[in-house]
């Protein structure tokens, strides 16, 4: 005998289909901003109890979020946006999140059909926009609802990447031929890896000695990827660094302390430079940032590098391979030595705080960076810290890092969840502490408040203008008026202090995670 939901599956709008299409392939968080093209979903959200809805106020704010979410939880979540400018918001954190390899599916609402020849307003050409950050899926007829969702939400697992699906507005309120099917998630499994790779990397790293270099990304920053390469290293002399901006590296807790590849291109050059080999565990081949003059943008040595792995690829059993051929013995490397704390009354500066946060880090917590004032600090800092996860701003694109945090939060809300971000990178997606506000999300939130765009002032400099006018000082300045995040933040609802020393930082860190739900701090620097 059937149950009712069964009988009235004939009687189900397009988008009840679409929303249960997705739970059953898994996904159950969407990231909200919509607007009149998709009121029908917005609606059957309310008949989906397998999904949770989170309103952002921003689309940034949702993308990122769903970025964030997708980098801990390990699976899509939606995000539901509106029309082509209403994704054309979202597109920075997207960007980020097709560098990272984050499965991320947004659900676009277009015109009804009908209406698209009338070139309304806000009709856009959204394939044209979806192209530019991965696949693009179109559902034009009223049988392939459910069809086309799975095609794009196993799209973005397969691909570890951003997949985009457009439904016009009639689509979703006509009743759906296509009922959604009774299914379990696919895991899709990564593609392993060619012997002759691993073998390759063994010889190449046994002949290159302490002139090898091992370069880590994706699911090599895993807590057995980086256990694995430290074994690699002890047996080969190879030296350990991982991708500038990792998508999410696991820390402390006794891993090997290895540190991120700089960020500026002559300094990357001079770590790289005597190498002979650089083996590539789940990275592209390390490129400059930007195009300096005089300075190469391929980082490595000519002929040095080694492909091991793709990210998409089983980057962990690689490694594991490859430290059978070295004869890698089987023994915890040595971590890091524990960070020095500096004593009370210290001033805040990006390095007294990343040691100060690496020491007091809770065991299990994620932390979001987004920003150099401290995230290069806590980041060599945090080698020595409780076991942890890092977040990086991957793409480059600022505004991720609260979006992240709360997307992490949602995912894991068993997890203390810090953002440690920059002032001015953090004015793009402010409108994230609201969010945290209302989902009740466990994120402290530390601003590194120096009321300054401090890289361009080095960008500045390194172009040779290295006493900027009023003008160039006005572009490159937040004062005037000084930003009040604590005010900003207790306008969205969110609990804030703020810390000139480390001290004061230390109080009102603790109290903030005994408190639980979002706190902000502000560290006046």
């Amino acid at each position: 005998m059937k149950t009712d939901r069964h009988t009235a599956h004939e009687e189900l709008t397009g988008a009840q289909v679409l929303l249960e299409t997705a739970a059953g392939r898994g996904v159950s968080v969407c990231f909200a901003n919509p607007g009149t093209t998709e009121m029908p979903l917005v609606t059957a959200l309310d008949h989906s109890p397998g999904m949770r809805a989170v309103l952002g106020l921003h689309e940034n704010v949702c993308t990122g979020a769903a970025d964030g979410y997708a980098r801990i939880a390990r699976r899509a979540a939606l995000t539901l946006l509106h029309l082509g400018p209403g994704f054309a918001n979202g597109l920075a954190n997207l960007h980020n999140a097709r560098r990272a390899h984050s499965p991320v599916v947004n659900v676009v609402g277009d015109h009804a059909s009908w209406h698209l020849p009338f070139d309304a307003p806000l009709t856009s050409d959204i394939a044209a926009l979806a192209g530019t950050v991965g696949a693009h899926h179109e559902i034009d007829d009223r049988a392939a609802v459910a069809s086309v969702t799975r095609r794009a939400i196993d799209d973005a697992h397969e691909r570890l990447g951003v997949s985009t699906l457009v439904v016009p507005a009639d689509l979703q309120q006509l009743a759906a031929q296509e009922p959604p099917q009774e299914e379990s998630p696919r895991a899709a499994p990564r593609p392993g890896v060619d012997e002759e790779a691993v073998e390759q990397a063994a010889h190449r790293l046994r002949a290159a000695g302490s002139r090898g270099v091992l370069l880590l990304g994706g699911e090599g920053l895993s807590r057995l990827g980086q256990y694995t390469a430290g074994r690699i290293a002890a047996a080969t002399g190879a030296r350990l660094y991982s991708e500038t901006f990792p998508t999410r590296a696991e820390r402390g807790g006794g891993l090997p302390p290895i540190d991120r590849l700089p960020y500026f291109p002559e300094t990357a050059v001079e770590v790289l430079r005597d190498a002979a080999v650089v083996v590539l565990a789940g990275v592209p081949e390390p490129v400059a940032y930007f195009g300096y003059e005089g300075i190469p943008s391929r980082l490595a040595p000519q002929g040095a590098v080694h492909r091991l792995a793709d990210v998409a690829q089983d980057v962990e059993q690689a490694l594991v391979a490859l430290a059978e051929l070295v004869g890698a013995a089987d023994r915890p490397s040595a971590g890091a030595q524990r960070p020095v704390e500096h004593a009370p009354g210290t001033a805040l500066t990006g390095q007294t705080v990343g040691a100060a946060l690496a020491s007091w880090l809770p065991e299990n917590a994620i932390v979001s960076v987004e920003g150099g004032t401290c995230g290069y600090p806590f980041y060599s800092a945090s080698a020595a810290a409780a076991p942890h996860t890092v977040l990086t701003n991957t793409g480059g694109a600022i505004g991720q890092g609260l979006p992240a945090a709360l997307g992490a939060a949602i995912a894991a809300p068993e997890r203390p969840v810090i953002a440690l971000q920059s002032d001015g990178s953090g004015l793009y997606t402010a409108q994230a502490l609201w969010t945290m506000a209302r989902e009740s999300a466990d994120v402290v939130v530390l601003i590194a408040a120096n009321h300054a765009y401090n890289v361009l002032r080095t960008e500045l400099a390194r172009h040779g203008s290295t006493e900027p006018g009023p003008q160039a000082a006005r572009l490159t300045s937040l004062g005037e008026p000084a930003i009040d995040w604590v005010s900003l933040a207790r306008g969205f609802g969110v609990p804030a202090s703020d810390a000139s020393t480390v001290d004061e930082l230390r109080v009102a860190f603790t109290d903030a995670l005994r408190a639980r739900g979002p706190h902000l701090i502000q560290m006046t620097m």
